[in-house]
């Protein structure tokens, strides 16, 4: 469903898996629009990709930009074949003690980023009968870990908006994937707005900066699994066995979910 030198716009192209879509696609012979709120990182990324890369600023909060960004990527590729909804951000706490400014902060971009994405592009794509969406989710939405409420909530909530869009697109041409990875090296969680301790949050950095994967290994994953046409993408081993758990036994995988989150804070406190 991805046709080859594709016509592409990735958001939250700035740095990590952004920027390697980017970079994966300029090497598969891709016209992109690399955009993110940082204009001056998008701008460093269309530099890296090539001649056919082109930066664009964009707060995909912002319905307006976005509408932009989609009129923008009109002129400058002569249309549109590929989307990733990929800005994101994170958020860490329990419910009552993360700030309902870093609430609203996490559901405008992980929610309302990719919402406003798909409202745009999603006609663009169905009238010409064509095309393909990747919206960047989490395994976090699939599996709910203890102390990650907001990143949780927003990422459940872009896998169920993807569920839904793909079958409203059953039939029009287009399709339509989600992309579920657990941890993989990038500086999400160095830039995360965080409400817990010490001890969890370096060993989230610690499952972060150990991870066999990189950003790359992730965007290559994903590009061929979509190319495929697959709709929900896991592509780690321990995302997919913990999330086949989850729906074979919950009550099972509630009661392992505490002591798994103990093993990792134990593991990144050394």
């Amino acid at each position: 469903m991805i046709r080859a030198r594709a016509r592409a716009v990735v958001t939250g192209a700035g740095s990590g898996l952004g920027a390697a879509f980017c970079e994966l696609l300029a090497a598969r012979g891709a016209s992109i629009v690399a955009s993110d709120v940082d204009g001056d990182a998008a701008a460093a990324t269309a530099s890296r990709c090539g001649g056919s890369t082109h930066g664009v600023r964009c707060d995909v909060t912002r319905l307006q930009e976005v509408e932009r960004l989609a009129d923008q990527a009109e002129r400058l590729l002569g249309g549109v074949d590929l989307v990733v909804n990929n800005a994101g951000v994170a958020v860490v706490g329990q419910v009552g003690q993360v700030p309902i400014e870093d609430w609203r902060w996490c559901v405008d971009v992980n929610l309302w980023g990719v919402i406003h994405g798909c409202h745009v592009f999603v006609p663009r794509l169905r009238a010409r009968c064509s095309g393909h969406i990747i919206n960047v989710a989490s395994a976090a939405g699939l599996l709910s870990p203890p102390s990650m409420a907001p990143y949780n909530t927003t990422k459940a909530a872009v896998v169920a908006l993807s569920e839904t869009l793909a079958a409203d697109l059953a039939g029009d041409g287009v399709g339509v994937s989600v992309l579920c990875p657990t941890f993989f090296r990038s500086n999400l969680v160095r830039s995360a707005r965080t409400a817990v301790d010490d001890q969890l949050r370096r060993a989230a950095r610690h499952l972060v900066e150990e991870s066999s994967l990189a950003a790359e290994d992730v965007a290559r994953a994903a590009l061929d699994a979509a190319a495929r046409g697959a709709l929900h993408i896991s592509p780690q081993p321990d995302g997919r066995w913990l999330w086949r758990l989850k729906r074979l036994s919950p009550a099972l995988f509630r009661s392992l979910a505490p002591r798994v989150a103990a093993r990792i804070a134990g593991r990144g406190s050394r």
